[in-house]
């Protein structure tokens, strides 16, 4: 019979290897400086609730408040965080044993390291997403703007790069206005997920210390508190809900970019960027590369990767470190990203020209009116659809090879081909002929819901205007409550600090 051994059991007694400090704790103290605001009122919260409880003495609170409030007036990178210490708790613990000595141990009371760092994460986070919901709304806000500015001007929209249907600018730039809107709200979901509250859950079962997990969260200004204890320390799903939005905001992004780098080529000419927004060429003279464009797109993709990342570390058995201590490093880099793209592509719709006359040039020399003048035959001349497609098609087809537009198209044109399709002619009326060749008067006919006809376009600028108002509302709302909040907790702090009794 083989007796199963015991694998070694409690407290390491040798410091950490250095190969481990360069690759696990050098990275997560690379995300101090995001951690630490978060950290610090996390801590004071902590000790001024074990201390209300009797749990801590007052003693003590005091000593460990006054050094908390010395931490959280020090930056970050003048804090003292040493990768040789461990992660950045274990670094933080270091820097207070210095300061009050054993004193330092009654941080730990009632709650493992990832309480701590997962309420510093969320107060980050919570912030922070709020803020890129407000450059969402600003982003939406000028969208509309220039949208209302170019209601009316002409242009051939398109699909595949290839001439579609005729359309104005206003109505393509508040397709992008949308998907901006509904990724700002997501935003807002995901805050509202970020301000629950995992305090006093403990490791994972509970905290025997208190039986109060409400004030804790109203100390740190949470809305809520995350009920069951297990899923309040590891639970993952709105941190995948946020990446993925920024992605679907930031693809949307770049979407719109790749249509104006595309845009503004010398080859379409359609539109310029400002000069601020773009980079000369250091050795052609005549180049001025949309650097802007590339950034929203290149940003784009790295948003992706990250996505996928996160995705990856999350497939794994529950209650593991991996799940988040990856995700405190990557997911605020994927707000700032998309925070810093969504700024740019607000600047980028702020100052573009559009070129008119181009626009203008292209829709009287291409096909895109082809639709409709099938559309008025199958009216006026009492064809089924397909039947009409097949004479204009076929009518498309030789008034190309002639080097001709649709614009040019005539009656006899139209029996021309109607006779090589259907073997008779088909009489179609000059004055239905001449409105359905007509961009301006194709659009006019778009008054239904969300048509590109100037109706329906006002209808929408006014729409997303209202809706990115509301949106920044609600965000900016958000942020300076949280900014109330945090400055509550620490004039509660220093009242504790000076007096020893909070009041």
């Amino acid at each position: 019979m083989t007796t199963r051994r015991t694998p070694p059991q409690g407290f390491p007694t040798e410091g950490p290897a250095p190969e481990l400090v360069a690759a696990g704790f050098e990275y997560e103290c690379a995300g101090a400086a995001m951690l630490h605001e978060g950290l610090n009122l996390a801590d004071m919260a902590h000790v001024m609730h074990l201390a209300d409880a009797g749990i801590v003495p007052r003693a003590a609170a005091v000593a460990l408040l006054r050094a908390l409030l010395d931490a959280d007036a020090t930056g970050p990178a003048d804090f003292g965080y040493d990768p040789a210490d461990g992660e950045p708790y274990n670094s933080r613990e270091r820097v207070f044993v210095e300061q009050v000595g054993d004193l330092a141990g009654w941080l730990h009371a009632g709650r493992p390291r990832r309480e701590a760092t997962r309420l510093a994460f969320r107060i980050y986070l919570r912030r922070h997403v709020a803020r890129l919901a407000v450059a969402a709304a600003e982003l939406a806000t000028t969208l509309a703007d220039r949208a209302n500015e170019h209601r009316a001007t002409l242009f051939a929209d398109q699909t595949y790069l290839q001439q579609a249907q005729p359309s104005t600018v206003g109505h393509y730039l508040l397709s992008f206005a949308y998907p901006v809107l509904r990724d700002g709200e997501r935003l807002i979901e995901v805050v509202r997920w970020l301000n629950a509250s995992p305090a006093g859950a403990g490791c994972v079962n509970g905290n025997r210390l208190t039986d109060d997990r409400n004030s804790l969260a109203d100390r740190l200004g949470f809305a809520s508190v995350i009920e069951n204890t297990r899923d309040a320390m590891w639970q993952v799903d709105g941190l995948i809900q946020l990446v993925s939005t920024v992605a679907s905001l930031a693809c949307n992004q770049t979407s719109l970019a790749e249509d104006l780098e595309i845009w503004a080529s010398s080859e379409f000419d359609y539109v310029d960027l400002a000069e601020s927004l773009t980079r000369a060429s250091v050795l052609m003279p005549q180049k001025r590369n949309p650097y802007s464009l590339s950034i929203i797109r290149g940003t784009t993709g790295i948003i992706i990767g990250q996505l996928t990342g996160l995705l990856a570390v999350q497939k794994s058995p529950s209650a593991r470190s991996d799940s988040l201590i990856f995700a405190y490093g990557e997911v605020p880099s994927v707000v700032e990203h998309g925070l810093r793209i969504t700024h740019l592509t607000r600047a980028v719709v702020a100052t573009l020209t559009v070129n008119e006359r181009r626009f203008s040039e292209e829709l009287a020399n291409g096909f895109s009116q082809a639709t409709d003048v099938a559309e008025q035959v199958m009216t006026e001349c009492g064809l089924d659809y397909r039947s009409a497609y097949r004479v204009v098609g076929a009518a498309v087809r030789e008034l190309s090879r002639a080097g001709r537009s649709l614009q040019s198209l005539t009656v006899t044109d139209l029996d021309a081909a109607a006779l090589r399709v259907l073997d008779r002619p088909i009489n179609m009326p000059e004055a239905a002929l001449a409105l359905a060749v007509d961009p301006a008067e194709i659009v006019a006919t778009r008054t239904a819901l969300g048509g590109a006809a100037g109706g329906p376009v006002d209808v929408m600028v006014a729409q997303v205007r209202h809706l990115a108002e509301e949106l920044e509302r609600e965000a900016s709302a958000r942020i300076a409550h949280f900014d109330e909040v945090a400055e509550m907790l620490r004039t509660r702090a220093s009242e504790w600090a000076h007096d020893g009794q909070g009041h």
